[in-house]
């Protein structure tokens, strides 16, 4: 079963997060917790994108509006990565000249 955290362990877990911070990146839907009978829990991942978030916050002083489009942006590229990742599986599974074909269109089609 994967670990979830309180509000309590979540908030003591991350440098610069406060009640008031983890609430606003609540209500913004820049993190979306876990709804549970004790109350709202944080996954791992959460707690990720909430040290990311903070340190974004900190570093740069981006307020909700931009912080949102940031981490849209950054889910976009790591949803990318996995789609990338996966079609580098499906043409290394591919034969030879299939593989040899893929690579002479894409340096082609790269100029």
């Amino acid at each position: 079963m994967t670990r979830t955290y309180t509000e309590a362990e979540t908030i003591a877990a991350i440098d610069d997060l406060t009640g008031e911070r983890l609430v606003t990146f609540v209500r913004a839907r820049i993190v979306q917790p876990v709804h549970a009978e004790g109350g709202p829990r944080y996954r791992e991942a959460d707690l990720a994108r909430l040290q990311l978030l903070c340190d974004l916050a900190e570093s740069y002083d981006l307020q909700d509006e931009p912080m949102s489009l940031v981490m849209s942006l950054i889910d976009q590229l790591n949803t990318m990565r996995g789609d990338m990742r996966a079609l580098i599986e499906a043409v290394a599974a591919e034969p030879d000249e299939v593989r040899t074909r893929i690579h002479t269109v894409i340096r082609q089609r790269r100029g």
